[in-house]
């Protein structure tokens, strides 16, 4: 993020040579709504989540939120996913995918069938 590089070089260079942004904002102010919300909602997808025993995805897990009376999107469970949760689903998901198989043999004695009209 380019106010975090700001902030680490603003002992070495004057803010105003480094932009003419909303750092100062930046920097003394409050956490964004997303940013609240995301609190408010990471515990509960987070029990949601482990309560399944990790074996729910965004959609069951928003639909219990939903079912809790919470306020949120598909969109945004996903995300919050993601942040925390997508490191301990990674490998439940590495063992539901089929191995690749061969669809087509080359050079099979299998004769061809013309195109049917």
């Amino acid at each position: 993020m380019k106010f975090v590089f700001i902030a680490k070089h603003r002992a070495i260079w004057p803010v105003a040579w480094l932009c003419d942004s909303g750092f100062h904002a930046w920097l003394n102010g409050s956490p964004s709504a997303r940013s609240r919300s995301d609190e408010e909602l990471g515990g509960k997808v987070k029990a949601s989540f482990m309560g399944s025993d990790r074996t729910y995805g965004a959609r069951r897990d928003w639909c219990d939120l939903l079912a809790d009376g919470a306020d949120c999107g598909l969109h945004q469970i996903e995300r919050l996913l993601q942040r925390f949760a997508g490191a301990a689903a990674t490998p439940a998901l590495a063992e539901q995918q089929r191995p690749w198989r061969r669809t087509s043999l080359t050079g099979s004695s299998l004769a061809e069938r013309p195109n049917q009209k």
